[in-house]
């Protein structure tokens, strides 16, 4: 598996999310309670945000009327600025078994900015963008 490897500018993006420890069986159940907490998903764009702290959080782009707090949600910003992409194509779950052979082709391709989170958008049903931060 050789994804096509290109260099993009994110703009801050302001976030609800939930936490869970990074561990498959944790995560799951995460995306389910953030799923659950916003009623309908229609034109929300979602996020898996990461690194290597071991925190993985669920990540929900907020709309300016978002009120986290009452959804029982934090909030945060994930930062922009320059990432290599490479994009995930197929049926989930089937794509998650790439998300990890993926992360680690990007991490060969560049001087990683550890100061900034690495990123799964979730662009379709069918379409995972994985975004590592770079210098």
């Amino acid at each position: 598996m050789e994804a096509r490897v290109r260099r993009v500018e994110r703009a801050d993006t302001p976030v609800m999310f939930i936490a869970a420890r990074d561990e498959s069986d944790e995560i799951a159940p995460a995306w389910d309670r953030l799923e659950s907490v916003l009623g309908s998903l229609r034109g929300r764009r979602f996020l898996g945000v990461f690194d290597d702290s071991g925190v993985y959080r669920c990540c929900v782009q907020a709309r300016d009327d978002d009120r986290a707090a009452a959804l029982g949600l934090e909030s945060s910003v994930v930062p922009g600025g320059f990432y290599l992409c490479a994009t995930i194509r197929g049926a989930q779950p089937a794509a998650y078994d790439l998300l990890t052979p993926t992360h680690d082709l990007l991490r060969r391709s560049g001087a990683r900015d550890t100061s900034r989170p690495s990123i799964e958008f979730y662009r379709r049903h069918d379409r995972i963008d994985l975004l590592l931060p770079v210098v």
